[in-house]
């Protein structure tokens, strides 16, 4: 028996066959395009979603011909909202996590009360589906008003393979539409801000079926009729899962498009003045803290493709630049970035350029940037004061350099995850769990990736970058 895990992405999806032991037998990814078709706006084409998992399921078959797919799991992007009608399809493209154009309608969220704001237990951010309703409801009113759902990229997805509209508590969560502790939508809000509750799928647990797949699914995915399909999870959650992190204590740092910190808590307990996240987590029993930073890999792809550098070219300036106090500064702010980054600078910038400088030091300072915009929400989680050692997972952390780098930066040995595919693995992991292979995500922890000592802080280094931190803070204090 076996399981596929579908993870679908900012910028790219990704599938892999799991077997019950825990090991990939195979693994693809298919990309689409993200698009910004005005300033602070980012969308994406879900029927390009959609072919790209047509590809990458075909992709993965192909390579593991003999494994026998018996049920279905999902991950998927966090936030954002896909308008459909009531068959599924899209009646405007999707609007993603990283789009800031609901900035004005978090007011109608500040003028709520405090005790419907303490409901939600989040930072108020414009990328998220109430917001981002909000703002369809007054400026789209055509496509809000023939709008049945209002889904997470994930729940689209499984609409595809079920016909059937769904969402988890992980991706709930983090929509502004929900009572972290009642668990359920908050209809007190979804009142008071005047919108369509009927938009709002049911709530099913991650693990759960959500449903089955159908002859149409199928025939384009050449997948038996009838799989179980999990209602999975949002893909911080699910790489959580994914990569063992299930139970409080470890601090784990995820580093792909963005960057996400998180720590799983037993209860539900916000931090001061809810500068941090708190979502559920994917077993059903948890919640996870999360510090999360929007212009990770999304500032340093910018950077690479307007200097003309390699990915490779990139990576290595972490170790062939040392560090330097007087050196080029880049702030990393080319989107609206999460609260708890102090100054809230409206636009990137590269500062301290001096004639003699080279590519590779303007290389090397956007990847100080950017580890200082993650080291600030490292700082900013309750318990990060507490800890030495971080695990690290993500596509966007396997170069030695960049992960020393982040160690000097953070100072903070790094633990690696083995998993190449952290939110694809936890995605199969809950298939696997609706498929009855797993009762639940507690007895995944037998077949959790092993963990590796990658990088420990230089202490030279450590002190060098400190007072290159210093600046950046100063910079971005204004």
């Amino acid at each position: 028996m076996a399981i596929l895990g579908i993870d679908l992405g900012t910028s790219s999806v990704k599938v892999i066959i799991l077997d019950t032991h825990g090991h990939t037998l195979s693994m693809s990814k298919a990309s689409y395009t993200v698009a910004a078709p005005q300033a602070g706006w980012s969308e994406s084409d879900p029927n390009a979603w959609w072919s790209a998992t047509i590809s990458a399921v075909q992709a993965v078959r192909a390579q593991a011909p003999q494994a026998r797919i018996t049920a279905i799991g999902l991950s998927g992007q966090m936030h954002g909202v896909v308008l459909t009608d009531e068959k599924g399809q899209s009646v405007r493209p999707a609007m993603l996590w990283a789009d800031t154009r609901a900035q004005e309608e978090l007011t109608r969220y500040r003028t709520l009360p405090a005790s419907l704001l303490e409901q939600l237990a989040n930072p108020l951010v414009p990328g998220m589906a109430g917001p981002l309703l909000l703002w369809l409801a007054k400026h789209e009113a055509s496509s809000y008003d023939r709008a049945r759902w209002a889904l997470q990229p994930k729940d689209w997805l499984r609409f595809c393979l079920t016909d059937e509209a769904a969402t988890d508590p992980s991706d709930a969560s983090a929509t502004l539409l929900y009572d972290l502790y009642a668990d359920t939508w908050t209809d007190d809000v979804i009142v008071a801000l005047s919108l369509k509750r009927s938009l709002l799928p049911p709530i099913i647990p991650s693990g759960a079926v959500a449903g089955h797949l159908s002859m149409k699914a199928a025939e384009a995915l050449n997948l038996p009729v009838g799989l179980a399909v999990a209602t999975g999870a949002a893909d911080t959650a699910a790489a959580a899962l994914g990569t063992g992190l299930l139970a409080p204590g470890p601090i784990q740092l995820t580093l792909g498009t963005g960057a996400q910190l998180i720590q799983i808590c037993a209860t539900p307990t916000v931090g001061p003045e809810m500068r941090t996240h708190l979502y559920r987590a994917a077993d059903s029993s948890n919640w996870y803290a999360m510090a999360a930073v929007q212009n990770a890999g999304l500032a340093l792809d910018w950077v690479r493709a307007m200097l003309n550098a390699s990915w490779d070219d990139l990576y290595a300036s972490a170790g062939t630049v040392a560090p330097d106090v007087e050196g080029p500064l880049f702030l990393p702010y080319l989107t609206v970035e999460r609260p708890y980054h102090p100054g809230l600078p409206n636009n990137g910038a590269f500062l301290g350029l001096r004639i003699d400088q080279r590519r590779d030091q303007l290389l090397h300072a956007a990847l100080t940037g950017v580890a200082s915009g993650i080291r600030v929400a490292f700082e900013a989680l309750p318990s990060a004061h507490e800890t030495t050692s971080l695990r690290l997972a993500g596509g966007g952390s396997e170069h030695p350099a960049w992960r020393q780098m982040l160690a000097d930066i953070l100072n903070q040995e790094l633990h690696s995850v083995d998993t190449p595919a952290a939110s694809a693995r936890g995605a199969a992991l809950l298939g696997g769990i609706a498929g009855g292979i797993w009762a639940n995500a507690q007895e995944t922890a037998s077949i959790a990736p092993t963990t590796s000592l990658i990088a420990t802080p230089d202490a030279r280094r450590v002190e060098m970058y400190n007072r290159i931190y210093t600046r950046y803070l100063e910079a971005i204090d204004g």
